[in-house]
C-alpha cells in the first residue's frame, strides 16, 4: 500500500536499533560473505544481530552458517539462532534444489514477511544480505525498511565497478547513507609471500569517488 504521493510507506521496527543493507550490483562478488562477516564481527563484539537473508531466489546465508536443510518450523522457530546470531532465509523454508519462480509482488510480500512478522527480540543491527542488482526488490526495500545505511561489495574489475555504481546510485536517490564500500577478492598471497593482484587493484577506491 502507497501513500498519495506515492512513496512506499516505511516499515517500524521500533525494536531494531540500526537496519544495514549489503548490496552489490552482480552476483558473485562475495555479498553474502560479507554480509555474513559483519554480522558475526558485530557478535563477537558484544552486539545484538540479526541476519536476514533476502535474496529469495539464491538464499546463500544458511550453508554459510552451517544450516543447508529446510526447517521445521513446528519444533524450532523462526528466526533461528546461530552462532548467537537470529537468522532467517528463505532457504530454512524451501529445499535447495527446488527453485522459487516467483513474481516481484510475491518477492516484495515474503521478504516484508520476513521484517515484520518474524519476532526479532531487541537488535542492535539487523543485517540484510539484498539480492544482487537494482531490481524491484531492492529498490523496494530500500524504500519501505528503515535503513540506516547500506554497504556496496564489488570487485575491483571495470565490469564489477559499472554495475556496482548502480546500486550505489540507487541508495541515493533513495536518500540512504552509503557507509561504504568493500572491494572483494582483488588478489591473494601465495605461498612465496608475494601478493599476486589477479583480478587488478584499487577498484573500491574508483567506486568511493
Amino acid at each position: 500500500m502507497q501513500p498519495h504521493g506515492g512513496t512506499p510507506q516505511k516499515i517500524a521496527l521500533p525494536n531494531i536499533r540500526h537496519v544495514l543493507a549489503v548490496a552489490s550490483g552482480k552476483g558473485g562478488v562475495g555479498k553474502s560473505t560479507v554480509a555474513t562477516n559483519l554480522a558475526m564481527a558485530l557478535q563477537t563484539q558484544g552486539q545484538r544481530v540479526g541476519l536476514m537473508d533476502a535474496d529469495i531466489y539464491g538464499p546463500s546465508v544458511p550453508r554459510m552458517l552451517g544450516v543447508p536443510h529446510v526447517i521445521n518450523q513446528e519444533t524450532t522457530p523462526l528466526p533461528l539462532i546461530r552462532y548467537g546470531i537470529k537468522l532467517m532465509s528463505m532457504g530454512f523454508l524451501v529445499n535447495p534444489s527446488q527453485p522459487v519462480i516467483w513474481r516481484g509482488p510475491m518477492v516484495h510480500k515474503a521478504v516484508s514477511d520476513f521484517l515484520v512478522r518474524l519476532d526479532w527480540g531487541e537488535l542492535d543491527f539487523l543485517v540484510i544480505d539484498l539480492p544482487p542488482g537494482t531490481g524491484d526488490a531492492q529498490i523496494t526495500l530500500s524504500q519501505t525498511a528503515p535503513l540506516t545505511g547500506a554497504l556496496i561489495v564489488t570487485m575491483p574489475q571495470e565490469v564489477s565497478l559499472t554495475v556496482a555504481l548502480r546500486g550505489l546510485e540507487m541508495f541515493r536517490q533513495v536518500r540512504v547513507p552509503v557507509l561504504g564500500v568493500v572491494e572483494n577478492m582483488s588478489y591473494f598471497v601465495g605461498e612465496d609471500g608475494k601478493r599476486y593482484d589477479i583480478f587488478g587493484t584499487g577498484g573500491g577506491k574508483k567506486l568511493r569517488k
